[in-house]
């Protein structure tokens, strides 16, 4: 199994309105995609939240080569959609880990 992690800083102030358009809209979009099984959303804690909050997204593949195609194929669109929507109110970057046990 790999894991396609995302994690986001949130500027103050969009939390909430963040949190309803990933769980309604852009992680929909992405598992639609066929690339990936589930998703999972966590807040990262014992940090300074004070510039606002920081969240990671997992999206779990099967295989590597589902996730290099969501690469290939969907990950530009998704992303432009996710920068139009958001502009510079959230910093990303993704990393991608493999589940050893």
């Amino acid at each position: 199994m790999f894991i396609y992690n995302v994690t986001t800083k949130l500027n103050p102030g969009i939390e909430v309105e963040w949190l309803e358009w990933m769980k309604d809209t852009h992680i929909p979009e992405v598992i639609q995609t066929g690339c990936f099984t589930e998703s999972r959303i966590l807040r990262l804690l014992e940090s300074d939240d004070s510039d606002g909050f920081t969240y990671t997204v997992q999206f779990m593949a099967e295989t590597k080569a589902a996730y290099e195609q969501y690469l290939e194929v969907h990950a530009a669109l998704l992303r432009n959609r996710t920068l139009s929507k958001w502009n510079n109110k959230v910093i990303a970057f993704r990393s991608l880990m493999e589940l050893i046990h």
